[in-house]
């Protein structure tokens, strides 16, 4: 089959019949368009002329040609590549899949950045104010731009740290999912969904948006169920969110780098220092697999080595 029309394919299986995300559907896309480009470059048009010594040839050329990449990248092209090819052997495309003996490189184990609960703070701080009591949310409704815009931002990064979601997680939810109590429905990977039990704080950072900010926001665009609303009326983004991350990491003065999957990293990490069982911060954070969770125990482990370094007379 010609490369072009197998990637077609097999991007149509991952997003239809697997039902994978988009963000993850437009990550194989680039992959694979990279590694087909390659292929035409070698004079290699058709996947039945796709051989190991193929695939070993295009890994190496990625990997210390003139341009190479990281070992994290790397193991995520030859996922690509890996399932594309499995999969034309798999629906008889092709009579054999010339990928099955590619192996990841080998990644050195990169511990996530967490802030810690006072970073945290300061940073909620420096995003909008947080709502005092009932009354003043009930009849605070309407008010400035800014004040609109600084309540949403309020309750969009509590909400972050709150559920330890993801960002595309976060600008996904309609009204409708938090309409629930203390607790959230969540889409994640693969359109899978889990139930995450939501804080007073970021319930009523949340409560506060809806009453105060959100209804002037949806007159400003087309009706949407979507839950954020960008300064137009419409869904906010992804970009906007770390957008507006990075301002209120700005003006908090963090000199870390401060992305949304920050606040997902201070999530479990905060929880496993707290005592939380591995396995239910694994559920929290949509983990198929407890091993994926398993690297913030390091994070957790440091945090003891520190507080005996510093706490123990014979520590030194």
């Amino acid at each position: 089959m010609r490369i072009d029309r197998a990637v077609d394919a097999y991007l149509r299986h991952v997003a239809i019949e697997r039902g994978l995300s988009e963000n993850t559907v437009a990550a194989y896309r680039r992959d694979l368009s990279g590694y087909a480009q390659w292929l035409r470059e070698q004079g290699i048009d058709d996947t039945a002329a796709v051989t190991s010594v193929t695939l070993a040839s295009f890994v190496a050329d990625r990997a210390a040609g003139q341009s190479p990449i990281a070992a994290s990248s790397l193991a995520r092209l030859q996922s690509s590549v890996r399932g594309l090819h499995r999969f034309l052997a798999r629906e008889g495309i092709e009579p054999a899949d010339p990928s099955m003996n590619l192996r990841p490189p080998k990644q050195a184990r990169r511990l996530p950045k967490a802030l810690t609960i006072e970073q945290v703070e300061s940073l909620l701080d420096a995003s909008g104010p947080a709502p005092s009591t009932d009354a003043d949310v009930a009849g605070a409704a309407g008010g400035a731009p800014g004040d609109l815009l600084a309540t949403r931002d309020r309750a969009l990064l509590e909400l972050l740290y709150a559920t330890g979601a993801r960002v595309s997680e976060i600008v996904q939810l309609d009204v409708d999912d938090v309409a629930h109590g203390d607790v959230l429905r969540v889409r994640g990977k693969g359109s899978k969904e889990r139930i995450v039990p939501v804080g007073s704080y970021a319930r009523a950072a949340v409560d506060a948006y809806l009453t105060r900010a959100r209804p002037e926001l949806s007159l400003r665009g087309r009706a949407t169920p979507k839950l954020f609303l960008g300064a137009r009326g419409a869904p906010l983004s992804r970009q906007s969110a770390w957008l507006i991350i990075q301002s209120a990491a700005e003006r908090a003065h963090l000199t870390a780098h401060v992305s949304p999957h920050t606040l997902r990293h201070s999530f479990a990490t905060h929880l496993l220092q707290g005592g939380a069982d591995v396995r239910v911060v694994q559920e929290l954070l949509g983990h198929a697999s407890v091993a994926t969770t398993q690297i913030y125990t390091y994070v957790s482990v440091d945090a003891l080595r520190d507080v005996y370094a510093t706490s123990h007379p014979r520590a030194r």
